[in-house]
């Protein structure tokens, strides 16, 4: 996403999350990396001892069901139930963590724009938890985005979770 469009972010809604009727939710974007359990468990840590929700997403890519309206059907259906599925298994490991509740979302098109919309939708959320890969290619395509030219133009804050620290130390810091 490039810098204007996260400067659009920032004329997102007031957000609600501290007012009467409302809990602050901790927005996770889910993928199969390792560090995002790290980001995981941290979200889920924090919305327990704050008395918020946990958010999970997890975006479905566009552009891989451009084929005959009929096989376009069925690798819809397929990734909608691959992502449920992973959701699922997500939201019983913040329980496990936390034992709370949390909300899933599945969203189709770009990360970064799904965020945004998502973002803009629900003015209880109010903070986005990422972590950080501790490979050597660098931090994650996610968190280098957010995180880079776009930092000081984001709509809400966003919580970096270092990938190294094990669950006892994010325990600690939550």
């Amino acid at each position: 996403m490039r810098a204007n469009e996260w400067q659009h972010a920032a004329m997102v809604a007031i957000r609600k999350s501290n007012e009467e009727g409302h809990r602050r939710k901790f927005l996770v974007v889910v993928d199969e990396t390792p560090e995002c359990d790290r980001a995981i468990v941290y979200a889920a840590k924090r919305a327990a001892r704050t008395g918020g929700v946990v958010t999970l997403c997890f975006v479905i890519a566009p552009g891989d069901f451009q084929h005959w309206l009929g096989v376009e059907d069925i690798m819809r259906a397929e990734a909608l139930e691959e992502a449920e599925a992973i959701l699922a298994k997500t939201a019983e490991r913040v329980r496990s963590v936390a034992r709370t509740e949390p909300e899933t979302v599945v969203r189709e098109g770009t990360k970064s724009e799904e965020i945004l919309e998502l973002i803009e939708a629900d003015a209880d959320i109010a903070i986005l938890v990422l972590a950080a890969s501790t490979g050597s290619e660098g931090p994650g395509p996610l968190v280098s985005s957010i995180a880079g030219k776009s930092a000081g133009t984001f709509p809400i804050p966003v919580t970096i979770v270092p990938g190294n620290l094990d669950d006892d130390s994010i325990a600690a810091l939550a």
